[in-house]
């Protein structure tokens, strides 16, 4: 299922950085800049799936909305910037505040492919995808908003102290 290939992008890159900040020799991020760049990777992976499944992410949306396929292009364009946008410290808490309505806004197009079973990621299964999707989708908010919105002291700093050699 593709919400486990997304939630192992999210979680396994986040895993990655913090054990790789472990280790003196590499690159020290702080647990911000983690959390953005493990997003900034899910979302570009997704919105790189919106010009490679282009026709299957249009059957998502209901016959009567226009101009679907450049809709899907345009909303593939929007998750690559919100992924650039969480890597530049200046426009990172917009980016999170951006990705968060960006995911409420496309949520009815995943309720609408689950109820008429678009074969499409998941949403075959029908209504009960809904009770993963839902929760997934929350989880994204919340992970932008924890990492690229709230503002702790050091939020839009790249490196912190080097770790101790």
């Amino acid at each position: 299922m593709i919400l486990v290939v997304l939630l192992g992008i999210l979680l396994g890159s986040y895993a990655l950085l913090t054990t790789l900040a472990r280790f003196p020799r590499f690159v020290w991020l702080e647990p911000g800049l983690r959390g953005r760049v493990s997003l900034a990777l899910l979302l570009a992976f997704t919105g790189l799936g919106h010009f490679v499944k282009t026709d299957a992410m249009a059957a998502m949306l209901p016959a009567w909305v226009p101009l679907r396929v450049p809709l899907i292009h345009a909303t593939g364009v929007l998750e690559l910037a919100g992924a650039g946008g969480l890597l530049v410290p200046g426009l990172s808490r917009a980016a999170g505040w951006c990705i968060i309505a960006f995911l409420v806004a496309v949520f009815p197009a995943n309720v609408y492919a689950a109820l008429h079973r678009v074969e499409m990621g998941g949403h075959e299964s029908g209504p009960i995808y809904l009770a993963v999707r839902g929760p997934f989708q929350a989880l994204l908010a919340w992970w932008a908003w924890w990492f690229a919105v709230r503002v702790p002291e050091d939020r839009d700093r790249f490196a912190g102290p080097a770790p101790p050699a």
